[in-house]
């Protein structure tokens, strides 16, 4: 895959010099943006060693990098990220430590937010409040978290999104590249598809664009052309800040290939965005989950496990159908979207039913293991799927509760139909009511709080634009709040 960018910097209209810094690495596919900050320029000298020390520690790791390229692994990814981690904790180490031997530089740092593409993934770092967009299929999906005070008033419900733009604290930042010693860093990967756009800015931009621009800019066939535009368009609407824009395009280089790779990542997210467990998840969350899947094809008649088994995984159906029995009796019939297994993650007990193939089918598949780490790193995200996880065995216990009265009922008329003290005829149970055990339910809507749809994976839309965003406690949101 052929990686082609542009990038351009401005003071602005209202600066008097520029504290950004960007940079573009064709050979190691590397692009960063860092907003430096401290008085006496302080801020550009912060950005700028930023930026420096980063590259060197990635250009000194190559290794790490190539060997990734050449064969992709679940284990290269882990080490990828942790070297941008790395790269990211080694520049903040080396701006504080000059912040510490000149007076005038203390408590000087930087924003920083690098997108590097290695082979067929994007590799991200980020700290503090630059951003990176991606535009892909006519959507625009922000790829980082603002590490603002002004975006964590917003998702604990304490300042409106309309009333940002008046708040003293709409410059704070809560993360910082070199006011300490150490930072921390989200780190993040995904599939980088043919025809994906990207677009890593500096606030002096972000807050001036939304989902509508930034996909109609990025859309432009000339990529150089693209940043003068992005400021251009900043300056016209104030240009309070220094503006930073960098615009990195993905070619195909082998078109059928480009083709497959993009139905196959379409197809696997929209499954696990068609089951009720993922209800709750916007475009990044869906890539973190589909990030700790593994897939597997399985032949009509394969057994995906049996009752009784002991093991740590579910599963969501890609294509095909399983059939789900306990003791013969079929339970279900669960096609693409449909989730099973799910008990697995909260407990150790045998299976209680068997999943057998009915026609060819293909599995993604989500150990226990991967699922509690994803949690564990993602707070927002582990409340969301664990509500959706309690509406679904919400469900099914209302289901089983049903079944249970119809039960009761058949007991009362086997009763009443004796023959002798010998049950004459088994009639037949209500027809309207399902077993229960592994069935295709849906999450119900009777009560969906707030903090569902709190802002930590926001569309393009900056927090002080987002004057329409407000959300009620209890009714239902819109569809890209994320964790």
């Amino acid at each position: 895959m052929e990686v082609r960018f542009w990038a351009a910097t401005d003071v602005g209209r209202t600066r008097d010099h520029n504290e950004d810094n960007f940079l573009v690495d064709k050979k190691l596919n590397l692009f960063i943006v860092a907003d430096g900050m401290g008085g006496h320029a302080a801020g550009e000298v912060a950005s700028s060693v930023a930026v420096r020390e980063v590259r060197r520690v990635l250009a000194e790791r190559r290794d790490v990098v190539e060997g990734f390229v050449n064969e992709e692994s679940a284990v290269g990814r882990q080490q990828l990220l942790r070297l941008i981690e790395e790269a990211v904790q080694t520049a903040c180490g080396r701006v504080f430590e000059l912040a510490q031997e000149n007076a005038e530089r203390r408590g000087m740092g930087t924003t920083l937010s690098l997108l590097l593409v290695a082979g067929r993934r994007g590799f991200i770092g980020h700290v503090g409040d630059s951003r990176i967009y991606l535009a892909r299929t006519g959507q625009v999906h922000q790829l980082t978290e603002d590490h603002s005070l002004i975006n964590e008033l917003i998702k604990r419900g304490r300042l409106k999104p309309g009333d940002a733009f008046d708040s003293p604290y709409k410059n704070a930042v809560t993360r910082a590249v070199g006011v300490y010693e150490s930072v921390e860093v989200d780190t993040f990967d995904f599939d980088v598809l043919p025809g994906d756009n990207f677009l890593l800015c500096s606030d002096g931009l972000s807050c001036y664009i939304d989902d509508e621009i930034t996909q109609a800019y990025l859309s432009g066939e000339n990529i150089k052309e693209i940043p003068d535009r992005f400021i251009r368009l900043a300056n016209e609407s104030g240009g309070k800040d220094n503006i930073t824009a960098v615009v990195v395009r993905a070619v195909a280089a082998v078109e059928e290939e480009s083709k497959r790779r993009v139905t196959e990542v379409r197809y696997k997210l929209d499954a696990l965005r068609a089951s009720p467990l993922f209800k709750y998840l916007g475009y990044k969350g869906l890539v973190k989950v589909m990030n700790i899947t593994d897939s597997r094809r399985l032949k009509a008649g394969e057994v995906v496990f049996e009752e009784g088994a002991r093991d740590d995984a579910f599963f969501v159906v890609l294509e095909g159908k399983v059939r789900i029995t306990t003791g013969g009796v079929t339970l279900a019939e669960l096609g693409s979207g449909s989730h099973f297994g799910e008990m697995a993650m909260v407990d150790k007990a045998p299976r209680s039913a068997t999943a057998t193939v009915v026609d060819d089918a293909k599995l993604l598949i989500i150990q226990r293991q991967q699922f509690y780490e994803l949690m564990r790193r993602d707070p927002v995200m582990s409340v969301k799927l664990m509500w959706s996880f309690i509406q679904v065995l919400n469900t099914r216990l209302r289901m089983t509760n049903a079944e249970l009265m119809s039960s009761r009922e058949t007991i009362d008329v086997l009763r009443r139909h004796q023959v002798g003290g010998v049950v004459a005829e088994m009639p037949a149970l209500d027809p309207n009511v399902a077993a229960v055990g592994a069935l295709p339910v849906d999450v119900t809507d009777e009560l969906i709080p707030g903090f569902l749809f709190a802002e930590s994976e926001a569309g393009g839309t900056d927090p002080l634009l987002r004057v329409d965003a407000e959300r009620g406690t209890d009714g239902a949101a819109g569809q890209d709040a994320e964790g």
